[in-house]
């Protein structure tokens, strides 16, 4: 598998988001929010320990017709404590996850604009630079994965934006 690291230390990813939950236009008029409600420890452990300010984020709408990579976000802010698993009224809410000892982290992202075009699963599916990528796997769930440097550049060049921050 292809490295997540460029040279600059910059890494890549992919943060899946149904449209019903929070669309893409939502999250540019907010500008930047806090993903939070990740509940999958492997998705977790991304969030707390690999994912860094200053990182990309394709922005991808799953469970949606079509699904399609929409619009692209860079982190602002390193993994901390998810606040919506202390908040037992709040439909993330983990009873046992302790504030002194977290078991939930999320990151803060900022909008960096839409994709010109969708890239849509199909387009991915037909792109040889993305044979190997994480999302095109079968069985591939993870709502937080890693995408290498060869295919976020290939996913931009699709959606035709340019990587300009």
């Amino acid at each position: 598998m292809a490295t997540n690291k460029q040279a600059a230390g910059r890494r890549y990813w992919l943060f899946k988001s149904e449209p019903e939950a929070y669309r893409f236009e939502q999250f540019e008029r907010d500008g930047r929010t806090f993903w939070h409600g990740v509940r999958n420890y492997e998705a977790r452990n991304l969030l707390r320990d690999a994912i860094k300010v200053g990182d990309g984020v394709l922005f991808y709408h799953s469970n949606a017709k079509p699904m399609a990579v929409v619009g692209v976000a860079k982190v602002v802010k390193a993994g901390y404590p998810d606040h919506t698993a202390f908040e037992p009224k709040h439909a993330y809410y983990d009873a046992d996850s302790d504030p002194s000892d977290p078991t939930w982290f999320m990151v803060d992202i900022a909008c960096v604009g839409p994709m010109r075009a969708p890239v849509t699963r199909e387009a991915m599916k037909q792109e040889p630079a993305l044979a190997d990528m994480m999302l095109l796997r079968a069985g591939s769930r993870l709502s937080v994965q890693p995408v290498a440097a060869a295919e976020w550049r290939a996913i931009l060049a699709l959606g035709g934006q340019k990587e300009s921050w």
